[in-house]
């Protein structure tokens, strides 16, 4: 029986994949899977030779086939179109060894032509003799007529293939072996394969273009409501290309209404890189650009991946292709927008030195380093609002944005900002989501993350979806950080829009991965403003802190340690129904599940003598306690109200659980109201502004750099004549549970963000699928049991809304696992793929949290058996929610499973359990989990406690000087224009010696030292960077060039070149660099050679910006 694979058999060296290729041929009539099995191998022992003969590749980790043939170096050598055939080939056969699934003639013929096209290419590469050939489809169809004309003849090929199956499947290849066998030829062979390949043509395999078109991108561009054959039109005859025809063809092109192109598309197979498509798209927009005067914006995609090419910034990744109405507004924008060199901050919004140097710093960031991203660092109460307000309005008079987007995490900071720009900006539309249900439109939107998930995918209007991704031009995100930005990730890869983040925890402490994010260098934000310069400055206060020890805090309740008496009050509390008494009770249930009365007692007593006070020391000052929970909050109130009766309004609850919260945080905001003591639980730790705090309580431990940070921002802020007529200069921040110790020592760490339940229980199914992969795991009841668990993750994975904008953004990934085949070989990269791109988007059970929550403990539990883990404290826990639902065994459900239970607590059938035991013990008792009672007892106690210590501490705050030498200069040059030196130079007039001298005593004494300036400016005169920034008077300039002014033998496009001569150097002081009078607005009615026929009249002129020139060097 002749073959497509038996010119291998001429070359010993293909001996180790040519007899498995041939069986795979002979035996595709009689049984197709078993033909696509033995494609698999062959490939499988080809791939296996390769890695022998070459030494371009290097073994992986692992010599299994999925490994084999995605090492980096593989995929790189046989190139994407082999590899795509292999990876068929693969598919399949993983298709029919590991599942029921029966595949037919078809797909066998497929996998049999891509291992033809694949051993072709190894005998191009590596043959002594190669000879051309093709794979031969009637060899194979030619037998079907021969085994339907003679029964005899079939009969006799049926026996020859059995034999030659039963030959191929006794054939396996030992890797080792053929390393060492092959070693000798390794120089030679990769030496031919290096000249060889060089002249290999690939065969693509097709698969259709216009099916992955119509399935995702067409999809895409309706979402984004383009209308197909009005202003979207396919397959775009474009004259001009350089090729054989010289016409192409662009896949899409999308017109505005007077039929002009916007963008192009180049789109490109589902399974083809989109960077493929690059530079034919470029090619495209050239010949558009050609034809309609305006280089449409370029879109690469996939139908999954889609990338940007705008023409002002570098090709970028987006989650979608624009709408009309984005595009419309890009290019409109396009049009407007001017230069950000030299803008002008309007100072009643942000008139402080350092406001102005950040708004510049992003300008400067965006235009000049064209970079898409910024961030600001500034101290809580430094006016952090108001920057992006004044940079807001820079950015819309300049014409670089029309719609922002300010987000925040909570509902108060959403409606404080809001309040702000409306109060400062009037002319701007703004909405606030959270609160106009109805109103989109505004062109400044502000939100929580929260509401703009929900709004990107349910808000339209007449031209359909409204939040679209070119949507906004800018987004300002409210203390960026990385826990906000990994929460909420999706949202800022949707929104294609430049970014600029607020945070006010110091650079120094804000996380790597924060930087990352903005692109940044670690520790240099965009433009920083921390507290310590603020102190110095003058623009907000330093702190004291008085940090103390309690005992129980410290070291918790220890039996031993208490009196006698209370030894007696401890055992009739804690004894439990044995008889048996905890040593001690750990400093981590306390204000949790313990109330100590006295401890709560010494911290307010601390407090109320300590704390600063006003009213001539009658009165103590306004105060926040951030206290551990609501219950701990109440109980502090208790305690007050116990010690001090007779200030019944002194101190109030302020927390997420009261009514009105907002009306009680206005109450407590005003300094003529009471309260004077807000006891808080996170609700006032950020984004509330109250001028009058003195008094800072930590009686909570805080974690997070960021938070903590923010909470101490809250008693920042200046107050004039608040202590008895005196400007408030300090505030104390009383520190009770170790926060600055813990934060010296540099433990604290950015937020860690919580994956859901459902993406948690998912990641663990996931990779106990993986780990059941193993050849130990090969039985029939785990095979069922992972075949069950891949049925449940396929489930949560189709359910998810294709339509929803989060899950477009990972639509490759969701494909891939909506289908079955791809958890038959999964790789440790796919757990990771998994983790990144799948669990964080499924939607919540609608199953009782306690029973997920215990499928959750379960399926850890079986991990960590498969890896060979413990895992105690989980089996602790298992041990502890067993014994709970023991503890309510009255239940008739309960009594139901009472053996299994009373043989799980009381036998060693956890400690010898493996998967199938554990999985019993999950689906026999999760639905019981929740009978457990779920009330945790909690205790008042009044054990007498000790202040251990107390230490009065100056703030360490470290600022560096030199960043802000600039800033400084120009704010102090900027505040003194009255000064004689300067005002000369605004004027126009020449400097003396002594007014050098003055200028000196100002930027080398006062402002800083003659290094800092020096290191800053390098040589630059001092009257040249004065001028600079004052500009010049209008009067005095325009005194400078009365002659021309005033001169009737002008024409009108002459007075015009001098009067932008007169306005430029109004602005920036000097002329120095002539080459701006090549540009626009000074050629907009002709050059200099052209409006200037009479050269005396130039050169005239060009006296006069010498001379004002000068007189801005001494």
């Amino acid at each position: 029986m002749v073959t497509n694979f038996d010119y291998l058999k001429k070359e010993p060296k293909f001996s180790a994949f040519a007899d498995v290729a041939i069986s795979a041929e002979k035996i595709i009539l009689m049984d197709p899977s078993a033909s696509i099995i033995n494609s698999r191998r062959a490939m499988e022992f080809a791939i296996k030779w390769m890695y022998s003969v070459d030494d371009a590749l290097e073994m992986p980790y692992r010599d299994n086939l999925q490994s084999l043939m995605n090492a980096e170096d593989y995929r790189e050598l046989v190139g994407p179109d082999i590899w795509k055939r292999m990876d068929y080939i693969r598919k399949s056969g993983n298709n029919v060894a590991h599942t029921n699934k029966k595949l037919g003639r078809d797909e066998a013929m497929l996998c049999l032509e891509n291992l033809f096209i694949y051993l072709d290419y190894i005998a191009y590469c590596y043959s002594d003799q190669y000879e051309e050939h093709s794979f031969d489809k009637g060899l194979i169809t030619a037998r079907i007529k021969k085994a339907k004309a003679s029964k005899e003849a079939a009969k006799a090929d049926n026996a020859e293939i059995a034999k030659a199956q039963e030959k191929s499947a006794q054939l396996e290849l030992d890797f080792q072996k053929l390393m060492a066998e092959n070693a000798a030829l390794k120089e030679q062979l990769s030496a031919r394969r290096q000249e060889h390949q060089q002249t290999y043509v690939p065969k693509p395999l097709d698969l259709s273009e216009y099916k992955t078109r119509k399935l995702y991108i067409d999809a895409l561009l309706r979402d984004a409501g383009w209308k197909e054959g009005e202003n979207w039109l396919n397959e775009v005859e474009l004259p001009g290309m350089p090729n054989k025809s010289e016409v192409g063809f662009a896949d899409y092109v999308l017109y505005d209404d007077s039929q002009k192109p916007l963008a192009v598309i180049e789109a490109k197979r589902t399974c083809v890189d989109v960077s493929k498509g690059r530079q034919q798209a470029k090619l495209y927009a050239d010949l558009l650009e050609k034809k309609h005067g305006r280089r449409p914006v370029i879109f690469l995609t996939n139908g999954f991946e889609t990338r940007i090419i705008d023409g002002k910034y570098p090709e970028r990744k987006c989650a979608a292709i624009y709408s009309k109405r984005d595009l419309d507004k890009w290019f409109n924008l396009l049009r407007m927008r001017t230069s950000l060199k030299h803008v002008t901050v309007d100072k009643n919004i942000a008139g402080r030195y350092y406001q102005e140097s950040a708004i510049k710093a992003v300008c400067d960031s965006f235009d000049e380093k064209n970079r898409r991203k910024a961030l600001l660092v500034m101290a809580t109460g430094s006016g952090k609002t108001r920057t992006v307000i004044a940079l807001t309005e820079v950015l819309l008079k300049a014409g670089w944005v029309k719609n922002i987007l300010f987000l925040a995490d909570r509902n108060s900071l959403v409606t404080q900002a809001k309040r702000s720009f409306v109060n400062m900006l009037p002319n701007l539309s703004c909405t606030n989501l959270v609160e106009d249900k109805d109103n989109y439109t505004a062109h400044c939107v502000f939100s929580t993350y929260q509401t703009m998930i929900h709004c990107i995918d349910t808000v339209n209007d007449e031209e359909g979806k409204l939040f679209t991704c070119g949507h906004f031009d800018l987004v300002i995100c409210d203390e960026a950080h990385r826990s906000i930005y990994n929460k909420y990730k999706d949202i800022f890869t949707y929104f294609d829009a430049p970014l600029v983040g607020l945070t006010a925890t110091p650079k120094d402490e804000i996380d790597k991965n924060t930087y990352e994010i903005f692109e940044l260098e670690n520790g240099v934000p965009t433009y920083g403003y921390d507290l310590a310069q603020a102190v110095k400055d003058g623009y907000l206060v330093d702190y004291i802190s008085v940090e103390s020890k309690l005992k129980f805090i410290e070291q918790g309740i220890v039996y031993d340690d208490l009196s006698e008496e209370e030894k007696e009050e401890y055992e009739k509390t804690f004894e439990d129904e044995h008889g048996e008494l905890p040593e001690a009770i750990g400093s981590s249930a306390l204000n949790t599940w313990i109330f100590n009365e006295d401890t709560i007692k010494q911290v307010l007593h601390i407090l109320m003598t300590d704390g600063l006070k006003i009213d001539y020391g009658q009165k103590l000052g306004k105060t926040i306690i951030f206290a551990k929970n609501h219950d701990h909050a109440e109980k502090i109130l208790e305690v007050f109200h116990k010690e001090y009766p007779y200030l019944p309004d002194y101190a109030k609850v302020i927390d997420n659980y009261i009514n009105y919260a907002q009306s009680a945080i206005d109450e407590f905001s005003d300094a003529k109201k009471m309260p004077q003591i807000a006891i808080s639980v996170d609700m006032l730790d950020t984004g509330i502004d109250v001028p009058e705090i003195l008094n800072l309580v930590f009686f909570k431990k805080v974690m997070s750099k960021a938070k903590f940070w923010q909470m101490i921002g809250r008693g920042t802020r200046l107050c004039e004549g608040l202590i008895d007529g005196e400007n408030k200069q300090k505030f104390y921040i009383f520190d009770f549970c170790g926060n600055f110790e813990f934060f010296r020592m540099n433990q604290g760490k950015a937020t860690a963000n919580m994956l859901a339940l459902q993406g948690a229980i998912f990641n663990l199914k996931f990779d106990i699928s993986y780990k059941l992969q193993d050849i130990e795991y090969q039985t029939k009841d785990l095979a069922a049991y992972r075949q069950n668990l891949v049925k449940q993750m396929l489930d949560k994975v189709k359910e998810l809304p294709r339509d929803n904008f989060i899950v477009k953004q990972h639509l490759k990934y969701v494909e891939k696992y909506s289908v079955e085949e791809s958890y038959q070989a999964l790789t440790y990269e796919d757990t990771l793929m998994v983790r990144e791109e799948v669990s964080p988007i499924l939607l919540p059970d609608g199953d009782e949290v306690s029973a997920v929550r215990f499928d959750a403990l379960m399926y850890g539990i079986e991990l960590s058996y498969l890896v060979g883990k413990k895992y105690t404290r989980a089996r602790k826990d298992l041990h502890k929610k067993v014994a709970g639902v023991a503890g309510v065994a009255n239940i008739p459900e309960i009594q139901v499973q009472s053996e299994f239970i009373d043989k799980v607590l009381h036998t060693d059938f956890v400690e010898t359990a493996g998967i199938n035991e554990f999985e019993e013990i999950r689906e026999r008792l999760r639905d019981l989990m929740k009978y457990i009672p779920s009330d945790i007892v909690k205790y008042d106690t009044n054990f007498t406690d000790e202040l251990l210590s107390t230490d009065w501490k100056e703030a360490e705050l470290e600022n560096d000087e030199l960043k802000n030498y600039k800033a400084k200069a120009e704010f102090y040059i900027r505040q003194h224009q009255d000064n004689i030196a300067i005002a000369k130079l605004k004027t126009n007039k020449p400097l003396t010696e002594l007014d050098v001298k003055t200028l000196e005593e100002i930027l080398w004494h006062e402002v800083g030292t003659k290094q800092d300036y020096e290191n800053e400016f390098g040589g630059k005169p001092l009257g040249e960077f004065v001028r600079e920034i004052v500009g010049l008077d209008m009067n005095a300039a325009k005194e400078a060039f009365s002659e021309y002014l005033t001169d009737t033998s002008l024409d009108s496009r002459q007075i015009y070149f001098v009067n932008q001569i007169v306005e430029y150097i109004v602005h920036n002081g000097m002329l120095k660099d002539l080459s701006v009078l090549q540009e626009s607005p000074f050629t907009d009615q002709g050059s200099v050679v052209e409006i200037f026929t009479d050269l005396n009249v130039w050169t005239g002129i060009r006296k006069v910006i010498d001379n004002i020139n000068a007189n801005a060097v001494a």
